[in-house]
């Protein structure tokens, strides 16, 4: 006997579309092949529950079933099942009453599917074929970014062209990105096909330079520059950071090129993790000099301290 389609999803006859899409999907996804790659039981049942849902979900296949039971496939005529010659009784009568005949050549190897009304003058029908699905396909495009917001974070509109129609989406850009990165943003590629997943958006992401901030992975660099006063006696300089402006102590008898680091305020990530930011110190002479004596003794002082000194450029080599 072949398999009742309403008792192989666990539904009544009278179940709503609704209902029957919904027994499905609990099914398919308690027997699908991947869940059970060696149990040949479950194969069989996937396959069971396929076939009672391709013939229910379709209204003009369930009417047909309702009316003829799994023969349906193979009943032939132009609008519905023949008579035999003198309205009923004939050789080959439908062994489910009413006098209709079957076509046991389209029933065991015929039309099928293809053809459900395989000899009918007006009445013919085909089955709807399936689409398969299928994914769209990913979109890249590329944005640049100010400094700042990829220090700090922050949205930007990104124009891209989707379907030969172009289009301006908002993107918000995660604290912290570095230059080159490649960011995903699901759905927002083209769409599908027969019901497939929307593709994404590849977005790379460029970064503007800083006039005076350089970066080197999540640590920020800049040039520090002070007085000949501050490098010889030492001093606390104010440097602006992307957290706020903090005082920076420059030790006495600071040389050009020495680095100094500020712990945790360079570039910073929303899981916590913080870089340092790195200030290359840089004596700057006045422009001008008062007086010619004040030139003299500055000179005068500069000799005195380097006497004796080693010489600066002894490592200076080719």
């Amino acid at each position: 006997m072949a398999d009742d389609h309403y008792q192989t999803l666990g539904v009544p006859r009278t179940a709503s579309a609704e209902d029957i899409r919904k027994a499905y999907r609990e099914l398919a996804r308690k027997y699908h092949p991947d869940l059970h790659p060696d149990d040949t039981s479950a194969k069989e049942k996937f396959k069971q529950v396929q076939a009672a849902f391709d013939t229910l979900n379709d209204q003009s296949k369930r009417e047909m079933y309702d009316r003829y039971g799994s023969a349906f496939e193979g009943v032939a005529g132009g609008g519905g099942p023949r008579r035999g010659p003198g309205g009923g009784g004939a050789a080959g009568a439908n062994p489910f009453g009413g006098g209709s005949e079957i076509d046991l050549e389209s029933l065991f190897g015929g039309g099928g599917f293809a053809d459900l009304f395989g000899g009918g003058g007006g009445g013919k029908s085909r089955a709807r074929r399936k689409v398969p699905k299928q994914a769209g396909e990913d979109i890249t495009a590329r944005i640049v970014v100010p400094f700042r917001m990829a220090i700090d974070g922050g949205k930007t509109d990104v124009k891209i062209e989707r379907g030969g129609t172009g289009e301006t989406i908002s993107v918000t850009i995660p604290q912290g990105v570095p230059d080159g990165a490649r960011m995903r943003l699901r759905g927002q590629g083209m769409p599908g096909s027969g019901g497939g997943q929307t593709g994404d958006l590849l977005l790379e992401v460029g970064i503007e330079e800083h006039p005076v901030y350089r970066r080197d992975g999540d640590t920020l660099e800049v040039t520090l520059p002070i007085s000949l006063a501050e490098a010889v006696e030492g001093a606390k300089v104010d440097v602006p950071t992307p957290w706020g402006v903090i005082a920076l102590r420059i030790p006495p008898l600071t040389s050009s090129g020495r680095k100094l680091r500020a712990a945790g305020m360079g570039v910073r990530h929303a899981n916590g993790h913080k870089g340092d930011l790195i200030a290359e110190v840089q004596i700057v002479l006045p422009a001008t000099i008062p007086s010619a004596d004040v030139v003299q003794q500055l000179l005068a002082a500069a000799r005195e301290a380097g006497a004796g000194a080693p010489d600066p450029r002894a490592l200076l080599k080719w």
